[in-house]
This record gives structure tokens, C-alpha cells and sequence, in this order.
């Protein structure tokens, strides 16, 4: 089986000129790190294997599958620049690339960058000539638990609920060509109070002196607005004209997932320097005086799963942008309205569907798993790149830049930990301040945080009643852990049950196969033990909930779906006690 990403990488910010480059490259593993020592940099040197971009050489898909862990790994191909792009400036783009790359074009270091799961790209155009062109890729990947890792194990072994990791370049590779001056950056945020939606734009030269946005819905041109630019930062604001003064229908909910499409201009002197497509949902979330979450000032109850966004033959990397599809539809189909997405940004296309289908995400920041300095530096600063990208999602409405305590494991009672989680939320909200945070997902919740959450892996639903029933929460210990920290209370926030569940198969496991609970017999047995779990959370009147998880992962056998996304059960009986009487 052959596995390609030939779509355009970014969809919902997309440049109409473009030049892909994933498919076969050399490859080699550099265990002596002598790699620049040996001229790979030039370009000139061949390497002595082969890969299949964007898949990681741990997985099948990549064509290599070696579970080894090697630190260091060089790529390298070229490329052709036809006559129809000579006058273009070029954007190298990566989606993603773990951890610390550089990209030499025809022997010039072109690009840096650190960071695992987050996009980054440079203008390589002056290292560029007409016809053949080279690009080497060097990728360090260190087992450091300090950095952010995600699921990905430190070990060099997959163990617990860790898991082989994806080292070096795991999502899609292109070039964008452009004018004189380029969007580097932009946020999108609706407002269904003034029915607008504003923002910043950033362009990486200056130059541009204008940019001209249009927007249509339902494929009519509804408002064209031109404004002149600041310089290289721009904030903007675009007012629409309400489109149904009665019902609102063109909100985006899940259940009509109404989007409205915008083409971003770029002018310097009057010549188009830029163009891009987007488009976004007008929907608002936020928690009102009695403490409810909302969606378009309309309560609502989240039945989230949690998916962790690995596939058998390509670990981090979807195998095809129809496969992200699959799994919102899969997951709808068993009567969730949304998935939290763990311990990783998720490839494009995943919040591109989401968006389409009407699915709500939660965008989660990998953790990193030992507190220090180096901790902080890099999580913070991959957590705002992740950020710039997450917040232009319609399908986003909530942001956990921590989970159970992962890389603060003494935030119970250690102010230095705890003040670092504050710092993370006040960072997300300086940077989007229109989607609720979720501090520190779990247990040990800091005091500012939007919502209160909780993760039981409790059997049987008893202990739900008898914990969550009651009024006063700053006594609990969900999972045996202090559902608030030390010297926090509970302040009235929304609670979400935001993880629970782990039922395994009991022919799964074995062999170091396990789930959070015991094995079930067989489907009929699972589906009591699923009703069982879910009246109880129906019972305590929480907000919403996230059960674990959508599919297996490697050696955690608890999904509704194997691995390779077979159906274990009946899905129409999982939807009818998923959605149970909400």
C-alpha cells in the first residue's frame, strides 16, 4: 500500500501558486552527528536511503519502519522552479518538523526552527536558481523530557500511555509563491455581538501598503473592504450586514455548520502582491452569570472523545487528509459532537472538516514532563506558535495549555508551579481571548481557570454520584488526586467530565495490552458498562464530558474503534447512550 499527501497542505489558508514537495527524498541517519562535517549541507552529497515525506521513519508509511531511536536525521531532494514562477518570491512552509530543523536550499542556510508540532516557513527566494534546485533537511531529536514531547515517549521505547515517537519531518512540506510582500500572519476572530469579525495581519516585508478583504456566504459576495496597512502589523475589523434579522441562522453550530469564505488582497503601489483564501464560522462561546458554557448565548453540552490522532502504519501523521475526515465522521456517528484533541496540534485538515461537519475541537499543547527553565522557555514559546495557527479555527473552543499536571508535577502545593500555570493562561488570553482555557485538565485546577475539570477512571458510575453530586467540590479527589490545588478554590466555573471510561476488550489485552478499566467479556458487557458510566455522568450534571478514548494507540487497547479504525461495536447503540436525555 502506497501512502501520498499530494493536497495543498494549508486549506484554510491557501495561495493559489504553489509547489509541492513531499513524496521520495534521501535519507540517512547521522548517529555520529557528523553529518555537516561530511558536506550534507551542499546538497551536493547523496544519502543513502530513501523515505517517503511527511512520514516519520519510525512508520510503515515512510517506506523504512525502524523503531530504533536515532537523534539525528539529514533528508534531501530537489526540486524544479519553472519560468511561470521566475519572478515569484518563494515561501518554503512546514507543517510540522520534530524538533530542532535546518533547511539548506543549494547550499545556503535557508531556515531555522524548534519545536515539534507547530508550522513555520521562510522566503527562500534568493537562494534559488531557474531549473534543478536542492533542499537539505537536518532534524535533531532529542529524548529530553523537558521539551515538549506530547505522547511521544522519552525512553526510547514506547511504555505506559507513551508511544513510539515521530522524529524529524511528519507533516507536508511545499513552497507558496507570492509578489513583492506576503501575509505571514493573521488572525480571524468572529463576534456575533457586532456580527463582525477582526483581527491582526502581518506582512513579512512591509511593503504592501494595502490589502483589500472580501468575503462571501453561500456563494454570494456579501462585503469588500479596503484598508491601507501600518506598516508591517495591521489590526483590522470587518462589520457585515446581519443576513436574517429574525433567527440567526447563519451562525456556525454544530448542527448547521454555516461558513462565510474571505479572500485576503495584497497591494504595494496598486499591484497585487498577495492573495489568500480562508473562510470561518460566525459562533461565539463563553460561560454566562450562572456559570454555563455557551454557543451563540445558547447553553451547551459538549459530548467530546477524546482522540489522539495516531494511526497504526503512520503514528502522528494522518495517512491522508480523508482519514481526519473518517474519524470526525466516525466519531459523530456514535453521537459525539466533538473530540478533544490530545497532546497535539492536529494536521490542518482535521480543523478544516471539523469546521465543514460541525464538530467541536479542543486544542490541547503537548506536554513537556520535567519543570525547569528549559521547560518553560520552550513550551511557552511553541505553545504561541501554536496559538497564532489554533485561533483561526472555527471548530476551537477551548485551549488546555496544561494536563494532569504534566511537567508540573508538584503544582498541588508548589507556588512556583502554580504561578507558571497562571502565566499560561493570562499568555493564551493576551493572544485569544475569545475561546475558554482549560488550565491544567484533570485534577489539581489552579484558581484562574475557565472551567473546572475532572479525569476518573472510576469502574462503575457509584463513585460518580456520590463524589459529584454534592455542592461543595474543594474537597474531591477525582482519581485520587486534590481536584484544586493548594490555596485555590473552586470559584463557580463550569465542571466537564473531561476524562472517564478506558474500557478495553478483554481479547485485547495481554501482552502488553491494557485499558484504564478491566476488560470487557464482549460488546454486550461493554455496552452495560458504557450505559452504566454515562447515567452517571449524566446524573452529576456536569457540562459536558470527554470519554476515552475514539480508537486503540499502540499498546492502550481502550477504544470505541481498533486501531486501524474497524468498528468493535454497534455504533448506533454507542449514540444512543452517548447522547443518553441531553
Amino acid at each position: 500500500m502506497s501512502f501520498e499527501r499530494n493536497e495543498y497542505p494549508r486549506p484554510q489558508f491557501r495561495r493559489d501558486e504553489w509547489l509541492p514537495l513531499n513524496g521520495e527524498w534521501e535519507f540517512e541517519l547521522d548517529d555520529e552527528n557528523d553529518g555537516e562535517k561530511r558536506g550534507l549541507p551542499t546538497g551536493r552529497v547523496a544519502l543513502n536511503r530513501k523515505i517517503n515525506v511527511p512520514f516519520s521513519y519510525q512508520y510503515a508509511a515512510s517506506g523504512i519502519k525502524e523503531e530504533e531511536f536515532h537523534e539525528t536525521v539529514w533528508y534531501r531532494r530537489t526540486f524544479f522552479v519553472g519560468a511561470e514562477f521566475a519572478k515569484k518570491r518563494a515561501l518554503l512552509c512546514f507543517n510540522a518538523c520534530d524538533y530542532e530543523t535546518q533547511v539548506w536550499i543549494n547550499g545556503g542556510c535557508a531556515a531555522t526552527h524548534t519545536g515539534g508540532y507547530s508550522p513555520f516557513s521562510a522566503d527562500i527566494t534568493d537562494f534559488l536558481t531557474a531549473g534543478e534546485n536542492s533542499i537539505v533537511v537536518r532534524c535533531r531529536d532529542p529524548l529530553d523530557p523537558s521539551i515538549p514531547r506530547g505522547k511521544q515517549s522519552w525512553t526510547g521505547k514506547k511504555f505506559g500511555c507513551w508511544y513510539i515517537p515521530n522524529t524529524g519531518i511528519w507533516q507536508s512540506v511545499w513552497i507558496d509563491f507570492f509578489g513583492t510582500d506576503c501575509i505571514s500572519a493573521y488572525s480571524l476572530i468572529p463576534d456575533t455581538d457586532t456580527c463582525s469579525f477582526s483581527g491582526e495581519l502581518s506582512t513579512l516585508y512591509g511593503k504592501a501598503d494595502e490589502v483589500e478583504i472580501l468575503v462571501s456566504y453561500d456563494g454570494q459576495r456579501i462585503k469588500k473592504q479596503r484598508i491601507s496597512l501600518d506598516g508591517k502589523h495591521t489590526r483590522y475589523t470587518v462589520r457585515l450586514m446581519e443576513l436574517d434579522f429574525v433567527d440567526e441562522s447563519f451562525f456556525w453550530t454544530p448542527e448547521q455548520p454555516n461558513l462565510f469564505y474571505v479572500d485576503f488582497k495584497l497591494f504595494d503601489g496598486g499591484r497585487e502582491a498577495d492573495t489568500a483564501h480562508t473562510r470561518f464560522g460566525l459562533r461565539k462561546i463563553s460561560v454566562d452569570g450562572s456559570g454555563n458554557v455557551c454557543l451563540n448565548g445558547r447553553k451547551l453540552y459538549q459530548r467530546l472523545i477524546l482522540d489522539q490522532g495516531y494511526w497504526p502504519e503512520s503514528g502522528l501523521t494522518p495517512p491522508s487528509a480523508d482519514a481526519v475526515k473518517e474519524d470526525i465522521l466516525l466519531a459523530k456517528e456514535m453521537g459525539f459532537n466533538g473530540a478533544r484533541k490530545h497532546q497535539k496540534l492536529e494536521d490542518p485538515y482535521f480543523y478544516y472538516y471539523a469546521e465543514e461537519l460541525g464538530f467541536l475541537t479542543w486544542c490541547e499543547m503537548p506536554s513537556a514532563y520535567q519543570f525547569n527553565a528549559g521547560e518553560i522557555a520552550a513550551q511557552t514559546r511553541e505553545w504561541q506558535e501554536i496559538l497564532a495557527t489554533a485561533q483561526n479555527f472555527t471548530s476551537n473552543i477551548c485551549y488546555v495549555p496544561l494536563n494532569e499536571s504534566w511537567g508540573v508535577r508538584k503544582i498541588l502545593s508548589d507556588r512556583d508551579q502554580q504561578n507558571y500555570a497562571r502565566a499560561l493562561y493570562y499568555l493564551t488570553k493576551a493572544i485569544d481571548g475569545s475561546r475558554l482555557i482549560s488550565t491544567n485538565d484533570g485534577w489539581e485546577n489552579v484558581d484562574t481557570t475557565d472551567v473546572v475539570s475532572v479525569h476518573d477512571y472510576a469502574f462503575d458510575s457509584s463513585d460518580f454520584s456520590k463524589k459529584y453530586g454534592r455542592p461543595e467540590l474543594d474537597g474531591l479527589y477525582p482519581q485520587g488526586r486534590k481536584l484544586m490545588a493548594e490555596n485555590c478554590k473552586y470559584a463557580g466555573q463550569p465542571i466537564l467530565f473531561t476524562e472517564f471510561g478506558g474500557i478495553a476488550l478483554r481479547e485485547t489485552e495481554g501482552d502488553g495490552n491494557w485499558g484504564y478499566n478491566s476488560g470487557a467479556a464482549d460488546e454486550t458487557e461493554f455496552l452495560s458498562r458504557y450505559a452504566d458510566l454515562l447515567r452517571g455522568v449524566y446524573a452529576a450534571d456536569f457540562q459536558g464530558f470527554c470519554y476515552t478514548q475514539l480508537t486503540d494507540v499502540q499498546q492502550e487497547v481502550n477504544g470505541l474503534l481498533y486501531a486501524d479504525r474497524k468498528r468493535k461495536f454497534d455504533t448506533s447503540k454507542i449514540k444512543e447512550i452517548t447522547q443518553g436525555n441531553k
